[in-house]
């Protein structure tokens, strides 16, 4: 056994799992994320702005720290949509290694797509065909298998901030704000769903947590199995979700600071996917991309 951490510098949030591990299980010691918006500011750009770079690394110093008080042995650092696409993405892989002795890995689309599939997996094996379902905020990996393995897979530069900061939305979201970011999935998706029809949409954790959370008003339990969400709930929870208002996002207990801004662009990107499959199961999955890393 072996107690390693996983760090996920995601485009929004970034994410700290450590877990005592063996070749077909772990058990997971401690666990927590912090907002960080890397992508904001710059992501269009391909830049890391001068905020989100310092906020990135104060918030790896801090992941540090704890990995040191819970005497981990081995860190693996995984960089994905912001960072890989940032041109000074080497000032903060140098910065970090620097401070922390951490040496970040940049993967590619594909690369993290494969990491949340074996993430999934821990959990789901896939005796009825899915799609998963990673809503980043720099991008978005849908990942079709079977018990065959995976049959499909694409990772698409549709991340919430991304759309976030292409377009001025107005409060609530107007019906024109929907249909502009259902062209943009379109145009990005470039015909990769239109031949393509499946039952089960498997949400990896992030966003689908907020929403069963919504839809309970109770913590996501963080137990190690999928949970059913369903339609006859998930549906109209979207739709108050995509129109609600600033305010009502603000003072809602169930949506974590870094959402309040973007929740409706998931939601919207969520109910977009599910008409073009044409989805009758939603299921969320605690596990994701951190989770996959564990198998590597």
């Amino acid at each position: 056994m072996i107690r390693k951490a996983v760090i996920d510098l995601g485009t929004n949030t970034f994410n700290l799992l450590i877990a005592d591990v063996t070749e077909h299980h772990f058990d997971k010691v401690f666990t927590t994320k912090e907002g960080v918006a890397l992508g904001m500011g710059g992501i269009h750009q391909n830049l890391i702005s001068i905020d989100a770079f310092e906020r990135g690394i104060q918030t790896i110093l801090h992941f540090h720290e704890i990995c040191q008080q819970y005497q981990v042995q081995k860190i693996t650092a995984i960089g994905t949509s912001a960072l890989r696409d940032a041109t000074n993405q080497q000032d903060f892989i140098d910065q970090v290694h620097q401070k922390t002795g951490i040496q970040i890995e940049i993967v590619s689309g594909l690369e993290e797509a494969q990491l949340i599939y074996q993430g999934v997996q821990w959990l789901y094996h896939f005796e009825n065909p899915g799609v998963i379902m990673d809503i980043g905020g720099g991008s978005t990996e849908f990942i079709f298998a079977s018990h065959f393995g995976v049959q499909d897979v694409i990772s698409l530069n549709i991340g919430v901030s991304r759309i976030f900061q292409i377009h001025q939305f107005s409060d609530p979201m107007s019906l024109d704000d929907v249909t502009f970011i259902e062209q943009y999935l379109e145009e990005n998706a470039n015909g990769f769903f239109d031949d393509k029809s499946i039952d089960m949409l498997i949400g990896a954790s992030g966003s689908f947590e907020t929403f069963y959370e919504l839809m309970h008003t109770d913590a996501y339990p963080h137990e190690d199995h999928c949970i059913e969400l369903p339609i006859t709930d998930f549906d109209p929870m979207l739709q108050e979700i995509i129109f609600s208002t600033a305010e009502e996002r603000e003072k809602n207990p169930w949506i974590i600071p870094i959402r309040k801004k973007m929740a409706p662009i998931a939601a919207v990107k969520v109910n977009w996917i599910m008409k073009k499959l044409n989805i009758k199961k939603v299921l969320v999955c605690p596990f994701s991309l951190k989770e996959g890393v564990l198998k590597t």
